[in-house]
């Protein structure tokens, strides 16, 4: 039995055999053979090195070496290190020597020898890893044949074990077979672990060299809600962890007792709650769970999910069928918040050197005009079918806001000379997601409706922590005292301008956050749906008073580490189930 820690991501507990996965979505098979296979799998490394080669050698022979000398000489490095006979030798004495498959030696020898170019200062080598990453997909897709495994047509329960997993890996995973999942790498707020929490998965991220202490077929307990992973597990453990399995159950059915019940403090203060979505087929759940409307309706994965953009009759298509499920009630559609980790088809492979401070969301959005109109005119259609409102991402100036209203109103004169209905009042907020936009917000609500709190991007940028890197994700921390100083001076910028203002980030999903918020002047969030019983128990169990001072002493301490646990006894005493 092994135990790693991590972070944990999205709460719950899953137990079930792993399915180690690679960047492709398939099984890279780690399992043992009979000394009596040595031959038989050595005759297979091979046969994949032979097909391997074939195959390059007709893709090279197919490029025109006029347009695409390139491109030849890229094959031309593949087929040397395929031709290379230390390279096989190297797999084929890992055979021998650990009495493994074919598919483990090739995945492990390739992936050592990756390892060591990354490690290289030299930029030029360190890039080369990426060619032995080809390279052994392409062995491996010699091996494996129709025997590799898509995660999309799995038959039996399974926790995903990887290196790191993608948003649009784990939106497209299939909730009855996929029980949970871990990796590598990631942090609380990376867009895979936004994505597991609304689809409700079990997962923890950050798990250091996880992937390569699992097997394929191993028993692994994921424990969502301390961040902690067990590899093979003994019969106590198991047993252990099937009562609190059970136990955390038992919790949320109590929880969903008060679905139904009005969102107000002990004194009568109402607390809205909105849900945050990526998908149409979301906005029911929300409901479910006793939301109230949409606070942030995620449109990046009508890009990620597919190989062409959106046309817009998509657009409206997937705006006018979540709208349909709230009627009256608010929906607040984000404009596309593509770059950084989210890139889009003929961008996705766009190099930057720092790409979370490069161009990303509204920066996009505003060299990118076609595709951004193209959205404007289908949420601008749509806007007739409800209480729509607009709201653009990782605005950190005035000139950025001024520029997407200005494009706004190209869009509807557009749709006005074409006489297109549309909502000529309808509102439009700005996320406040910088440093740059929180100490300047009384100058930017001027110009906007509503605010939202991104609280995700606010810390990372606060900090200058890299919100998704695991080497520095115990530096990422929302309790920091400069990122709760710069929220309360946007709610109180947002006050004095007297516009409505919420917090979406995942900070307004984590229960130990709630009394604070109260504290210092939030009255509407938009959060993960399945987190809303849970959040609703907490705002129903305290008092504005309770909230307000401990708002007041918090805001007095100087130290995360203080923050963080004195917020963590407060609401422990309230839910301990969930701590």
């Amino acid at each position: 039995m092994e135990i790693k820690k991590g972070i944990a991501v999205s709460p719950g507990i899953s137990i079930a055999r792993a399915l180690v996965i690679d960047a492709e979505d398939y099984r890279i098979p780690r399992r043992s053979i009979n000394p009596s296979q040595r031959m038989s799998e050595i005759q297979r490394v091979k046969n994949a090195f032979a097909g391997a080669i074939e195959e390059l050698t007709q893709l090279e022979a197919a490029q025109d070496q006029a347009e695409s000398g390139k491109v030849k000489d890229i094959f031309a490095v593949h087929l040397r290190f395929l031709r290379d006979r230390s390279l096989k030798k190297k797999i084929n004495d890992l055979i021998q020597a650990e009495l493994v498959t074919a598919e483990y030696g090739v995945s492990s020898i390739l992936r050592r020898i990756a390892s060591h170019f990354t490690k290289v200062k030299d930029a030029y080598i360190s890039e080369r890893a990426a060619d032995i990453y080809d390279i052994e997909r392409r062995l491996l897709k010699q091996l494996l044949g129709k025997r590799r495994e898509d995660i999309g047509h799995l038959t039996e329960e399974v926790v995903i074990v990887a290196r790191e997993l993608s948003p649009t890996q784990t939106a497209g995973f299939n909730k009855e077979f996929v029980k949970g999942f871990a990796t590598d790498t990631g942090g609380r707020t990376s867009h895979t672990a936004i994505v597991a929490r609304s689809l409700g998965i079990p997962a923890v991220v950050a798990v250091e060299e996880l992937s390569e202490s699992v097997s394929g077929g191993d028993n692994v307990i994921i424990d969502g809600n301390r961040g902690i992973v067990i590899v093979n597990p003994d019969r106590q453990t198991i047993e252990e962890y099937e009562q609190y399995s059970r136990e955390f159950i038992e919790l949320e059915h109590k929880l969903d007792e008060i679905i139904e019940k009005p969102s107000v403090t002990r004194d009568g203060v109402k607390i809205t709650i909105l849900g945050n979505i990526e998908f149409p087929d979301e906005a029911e759940l929300v409901l479910q769970k006793g939301g109230e409307g949409i606070g942030l309706y995620r449109t990046e994965f009508l890009y990620l999910s597919r190989k062409t953009e959106p046309t817009e009759e998509e657009h409206y298509q997937a705006y006018a069928e979540t709208i349909g499920v709230f009627r009256d009630r608010p929906v607040i559609i984000r404009t596309v918040d593509l770059g950084a980790d989210k890139y889009t088809q003929s961008k996705r492979f766009a190099r930057e050197p720092n790409p979370f401070l490069g161009l990303r969301s509204i920066r996009f959005c505003l060299q990118n005009l076609m595709m951004f109109k193209t959205q404007l005119r289908a949420i601008m259609r749509a806007s007739v079918l409800g209480d729509v409102k607009i709201m653009f991402p990782l605005i950190t100036n005035l000139q950025e806001l001024m520029q997407a209203k200005m494009i706004l109103r190209d869009v509807m004169e557009d749709l006005g000379d074409e006489s297109i209905p549309y909502n000529k009042d309808i509102q439009v907020g700005i996320m406040i997601e910088t440093p740059s936009a929180a100490l300047t917000a009384y100058s930017l609500a001027r110009d906007a409706d509503f605010f939202s709190i991104g609280t995700n991007d606010l810390t990372q940028y606060t900090l200058a922590v890299d919100r998704g890197n695991e080497l520095v994700s115990t530096l990422y921390s929302s309790a920091d005292p400069a990122v709760l100083r710069l929220i309360r001076t946007v709610m109180q910028d947002a006050h004095k301008a007297q516009i409505d203002i919420s917090v979406c980030g995942e900070m307004a999903s984590e229960p130990e956050y709630i009394m604070l918020l109260l504290g210092i002047g939030v009255r509407t969030i938009s959060i993960a749906p399945p987190m809303m019983p849970e959040i609703k128990q907490i705002i129903r169990s305290v008092t504005l008073q309770d909230c307000n001072n401990l708002a007041r002493k918090i805001l007095g301490m100087n130290s995360e580490r203080q923050i963080s646990s004195y917020l963590r006894n407060a609401v422990s005493k309230i839910l301990p189930e969930v701590f």
